[in-house]
């Protein structure tokens, strides 16, 4: 009995996904509830369980395939044992039919010959590891699956590796061409001359591979839907970008007289995140229009607050959410946004954490970024763009001071946020910032 395994739904507006890595291969042995292939959606990577106990028996979807809810991408046969004997036992009787065929027919060798190749590579199919799609590529361009390595998991074999190698070292073409020079011999002598010059070609075209070497890498969906969303704002949007200085020296002195105790009491380190978070709401207070969003001809003011918050992971930006960040503390604050930044690094956020948002900041400082302009992160019509912390020598009162200073970069949709607007809210920011006690008034 075999049980499919089927693309589960994926949560609001979504409804197609990429395969992106077989966590199981043919052949191997499933147990109920473990995960046994990975999706990629717009937002999230998602794991699907396996539904019963057995052996996975079929790939239907190799990785990199586009699928759709509902779509069966494999089955697992839950009499697993007993598949994996069968499988095991099946070509042995091959040999058998094929040796009691030579006393029927004069012209028995040929048929030895076919029927004897496909035995073998399904043998060496079996040994060489590699997903459906990798060997229908492998059987239409002519590669021998023997001769590659596998980059999937466990060595399996991808498209990408048959792709790679059909690029790069053809190795059924050799082996083909030879055979039609027999019949060469019967044409024009200006004919062979030609031919051999189409078969250099392939040669001198790999050549410059070894010397200039490439590598493709397929996009994940998320690293699409990225690149998609990030060209759309800047069509749609008209974007524009103000910059000011916050000095940091009242900032760095509080974390520095309360980081311990903070810790202590609260369990989280005291950071930068929270602070600008708090600014950040009591700016959005006094300039509503900073959070809200464009819906056909009217502009929706949210009277919320759910502050996103940008974090780099390895398979793309994500901007998970805090809720209702205006009733959060500061350790609440802490906590949270260092929750949902461990969470995006090891990839275990869910779509209700990325939904939604009101305004979004993102810390380019954390990678050295001394100055930058955010994209929105549409439909929102405002980001707040943080840098790096620097000393600087400025004039305070008269005199040159070096102060830890960093610049902020604040781009807003001019659509329904004017400049003035936009500079006077970064202002109110910097405001809060150097004078932290505010916060606890405004933020």
């Amino acid at each position: 009995m075999a049980v499919e395994i089927k693309v589960p739904a994926l949560g609001e507006s979504i409804v197609e996904a990429t395969v992106g890595k077989w966590l199981k291969r043919e052949g191997e042995n499933v147990n109920a509830g473990e995960p046994v292939v990975e999706l990629e959606t717009d937002k999230v990577n998602i794991e699907v369980m396996a539904e019963g106990s057995g052996v996975l028996e079929s790939i239907v979807k190799g990785e990199g395939e586009n699928v759709s809810i509902g779509d069966t991408i494999g089955t697992i046969s839950v009499n697993g044992s007993a598949a994996a004997s069968q499988k095991e036992e099946q070509p042995a009787p091959a040999p058998k039919a094929e040796a009691a065929e030579p006393t029927t027919a004069p012209t028995q060798p040929e048929t030895e010959d076919r029927e004897t190749a496909p035995s073998q590579q399904q043998a060496d199919d079996r040994a060489t590891p590699a997903s459906p799609v990798a060997k229908k590529m492998a059987a239409d361009q002519g590669v021998d699956l023997r001769g590659l390595t596998g980059s999937g998991p466990g060595g399996r074999i991808t498209k990408d590796d048959v792709a790679a190698r059909s690029q790069g070292a053809p190795t059924e073409q050799p082996s083909q061409q030879p055979a039609p020079k027999p019949a060469e011999t019967a044409r024009p002598a200006t004919q062979p001359a030609a031919q051999p010059q189409r078969s250099q070609a392939p040669a001198t075209a790999a050549a410059p591979s070894s010397d200039r070497p490439e590598e493709r890498v397929r996009m994940s969906r998320r690293r699409q839907t990225i690149a998609q969303r990030l060209v759309e704002a800047q069509q749609t949007a008209a974007m524009l970008t103000t910059f000011n200085e916050v000095d940091m020296t009242a900032v760095m002195e509080i974390r520095k007289r309360r980081k311990d105790s903070f810790k202590e009491r609260h369990g989280v380190g005291l950071g930068f995140m929270s602070f600008f978070a708090k600014a950040v709401i009591g700016a959005l207070k006094a300039f509503p229009y900073l959070n809200a969003e464009i819906k056909g001809d009217e502009i929706v003011v949210k009277r919320y607050y759910d502050i996103g918050i940008a974090v780099g992971a390895e398979e793309g930006l994500v901007v998970p959410v805090v809720r209702n960040a205006d009733r959060k503390s500061f350790a609440q604050l802490e906590r949270e946004i260092a929750d949902l930044a461990t969470r995006a690094r090891d990839g275990k956020l869910t779509l209700s954490d990325l939904q939604g948002g009101t305004f979004t900041i993102t810390n380019g400082g954390v990678f050295g970024s001394l100055m930058s302009t955010p994209i929105l992160n549409t439909p929102q019509v405002g980001i707040l763009g943080m840098h790096k912390i620097q000393e600087r020598p400025i004039a305070v009162n008269g005199q040159v001071e070096i102060r830890p200073m960093m610049y902020l970069a604040l781009s807003y949709d001019h659509r329904i946020v004017d400049g003035s607007e936009a500079v006077r809210f970064l202002v109110r920011i910097k405001e809060l910032l150097e004078d932290p006690e505010n916060l606890l008034l405004e933020g």
